[in-house]
């Protein structure tokens, strides 16, 4: 019986603009276009849904909050917008989520802050620490 083990790595700085990367299997490259938050669209829910505030079903039109929220799988994830670059066809733009790095909570909290600071437009990139 052999066991798998999942090598996590913190990420404490963005990918750069322009730069080319390798996926972590190697199966293909991708150029970074930038980072992005991955949002979860609530009006794809089924109707009748769960309230995210209730254990109660109610229509669609009744929802209560945001209709966008943070995508509770990628929240901890880096997440950028790419090109995907594979041989003998043209690059196709994405969204990719490297789920093999964590964010640190300093990081975390720059790509999901739900502080009024974060919508300046000078906060372009996270605070060199």
């Amino acid at each position: 019986m052999s066991s798998v083990s999942y090598l996590l790595t913190d990420t404490d700085s963005l990918l750069e603009h322009g730069s080319i990367q390798t996926s972590s299997g190697g199966q293909f490259s991708f150029r970074v276009i930038g980072p992005c938050c991955r949002l979860f669209d609530r009006e794809e829910l089924p109707w009748p849904c769960s309230r995210l505030a209730w254990k109660s079903k109610e229509p669609s039109w009744r929802r209560i909050g945001c209709r966008f929220v943070p995508d509770i799988a990628a929240r901890r994830c880096p997440t950028y917008s790419v090109e995907l670059l594979q041989p003998g066809s043209k690059p196709t733009s994405t969204l990719l989520t490297l789920f093999a790095n964590r964010l640190t909570p300093s990081m975390q909290e720059w790509w999901y802050s739900r502080q009024p600071r974060s919508k300046d437009e000078s906060n372009c990139a996270p605070l060199a620490v």
